[in-house]
């Protein structure tokens, strides 16, 4: 018997209902027809079980599993990029302090090495004074030198003229030797 043929067979016997029948019958409820509709909804929930409830509880449960997934690799990501920033902020903190050791480093260097020219540039100074003092007294010497000499052929000149003869070498060098004599002391 089809469904339609069961429909149909329903309404004649809610039509036709004799006073003598059940209560299921005076509502209108015919008990064949009241199964074939209960086996009628059993296939129609098992089918629905089957082809669409499990395979979609099956994909809220993937899916489900996914999102709980990323969730943990989300706390995981944060968690590693607040390690990342902590080793990112020691490796700061190091290098501050490594540059830190250099500049005080190259201070200590640019000290020594201005200690250094200081003393280096004083030896300098020390040689160049002793230079000077050595050449001044070479050129005091030459001009000391050069006025005895001016001085003794003024003698020479004047003593020539005062005697109004010409000396020889020998008695030029003695009056020259006696000049300077008196000159020295």
């Amino acid at each position: 018997m089809s469904f339609i043929q069961t429909v149909h067979a329903s309404e004649e016997a809610t039509t036709e209902a004799p006073a003598g029948q059940s209560v299921a019958a005076s509502l209108g409820l015919n008990a064949q027809l009241f199964v074939f509709q209960l086996i009628n909804f059993a296939i129609v929930a098992v089918i629905l079980w089957f082809l669409i409830l499990k395979p979609l509880t099956k994909k809220l449960a993937e899916r489900k599993k996914i999102i709980d997934d990323s969730l943990d690799k989300a706390k995981e990501i944060d968690a590693n990029l607040i390690m990342a920033g902590q080793k990112f902020q020691e490796r700061i903190d190091e290098a501050k302090v490594e540059a830190n050791k250099i500049i005080e480093k190259s201070h200590t260097q640019a000290e020594q090495l201005s200690a250094e020219m200081k003393v280096k540039a004083k030896k300098e100074i020390e040689t160049l004074v002793m230079q000077a003092r050595v050449k001044i007294q070479d050129e005091k010497e030459e001009v000391m030198r050069g006025i005895k000499e001016e001085t003794s052929n003024l003698v020479v000149a004047v003593v020539e003229k005062i005697l109004n003869e010409k000396m020889n070498d020998k008695k030029d060098k003695e009056l020259i030797e006696e000049s300077l004599k008196g000159m020295n002391k």
